[in-house]
């Protein structure tokens, strides 16, 4: 049995007969930009528009990870977990890439292919990128403190919200060349809710994630600010500097 389910916004045209199935998705060729063992994406041109296209082939990286063949009946599909979260994103204000189509096949009951398709945002780069090709906007303060006060709002709303991204890193948060700049938040299919003393660990290893990084490029200064955007206080408390350690000290020795 298969689900597709296509985006009204781009129905009547090429785009539509393009993406109009997961057979006709399994069929496309085009530009190879990520592959991994049960997942690879391609990018294609439609109607001189760009889109991303992700498909999956599996369900977990190794057999204990998909519960020895049981995960494809039982667990969520990476592939609808990452649909759902981006029109979560939207829901709750995060700027996300439009999704174009979504699909799954299943047989008996169980997992076996599935596809998503995003619209490519153009005049975007991913931080991760920039740092490695030390874009001269990093050096800006006042465009590193507008980004970071969008990342830090962002994280707070999906925080508040009980949701985690659980891969919150620079290589999934894409900055466009808009004055002031536009963060979109992107490749989230590990991302879900979580509860008490669990939630709380996971949202230490979300700030964990953009702090990796952000201790290399930015000063203590401007990863003091972006922690205070993030909880909404003019000054750290108790409680706060206790988080902080929490996120210093969460990468430590696994680097």
């Amino acid at each position: 049995m298969s689900h597709w389910w296509f985006n009204g916004e781009y129905a009547g045209g090429e785009v539509e007969r393009t993406f109009a199935s997961l057979e006709a998705i399994f069929a496309l060729q085009g530009e190879q930009i990520t592959r991994a063992p049960l997942s690879h994406v391609i990018r294609v041109t439609v109607a001189g528009r760009r889109f991303y296209v992700k498909r999956y082939v599996g369900n977990g990286k190794s057999a204990w990870r998909r519960w020895f063949g049981l995960r494809g009946w039982l667990g969520p599909q990476r592939v609808r977990s990452e649909w759902r979260n981006l029109r979560a994103f939207r829901a709750w204000g995060i700027p996300t890439p439009s999704v174009v189509a979504y699909g799954i096949e299943q047989r008996l009951g169980c997992f076996v292919r599935g596809a998503l398709v995003t619209e490519e945002l153009r005049e975007t780069t991913d931080l991760s990128s920039m740092t490695r090709s030390n874009d001269p906007r990093l050096s800006d303060r006042r465009w590193v403190a507008e980004i970071a006060r969008q990342v830090a709002a962002a994280t707070r709303s999906m925080h508040a919200a009980g949701f985690v991204h659980n891969d919150l890193k620079w290589r999934n948060l894409l900055v466009d060349r808009s004055d002031p700049p536009r963060v979109y938040f992107i490749d989230c299919p590990n991302g879900r809710r979580w509860w008490g003393a669990f939630r709380d660990y996971r949202i230490v290893k979300d700030l964990a994630c953009l702090d990796k990084v952000a201790k290399y490029q930015l000063s203590r200064t401007q990863r003091l600010r972006f922690y205070l955007d993030y909880v909404q206080q003019p000054r750290l408390t108790a409680a706060d500097k206790k988080r902080i350690a929490r996120i210093v000290g969460f990468f430590a020795g696994r680097e």
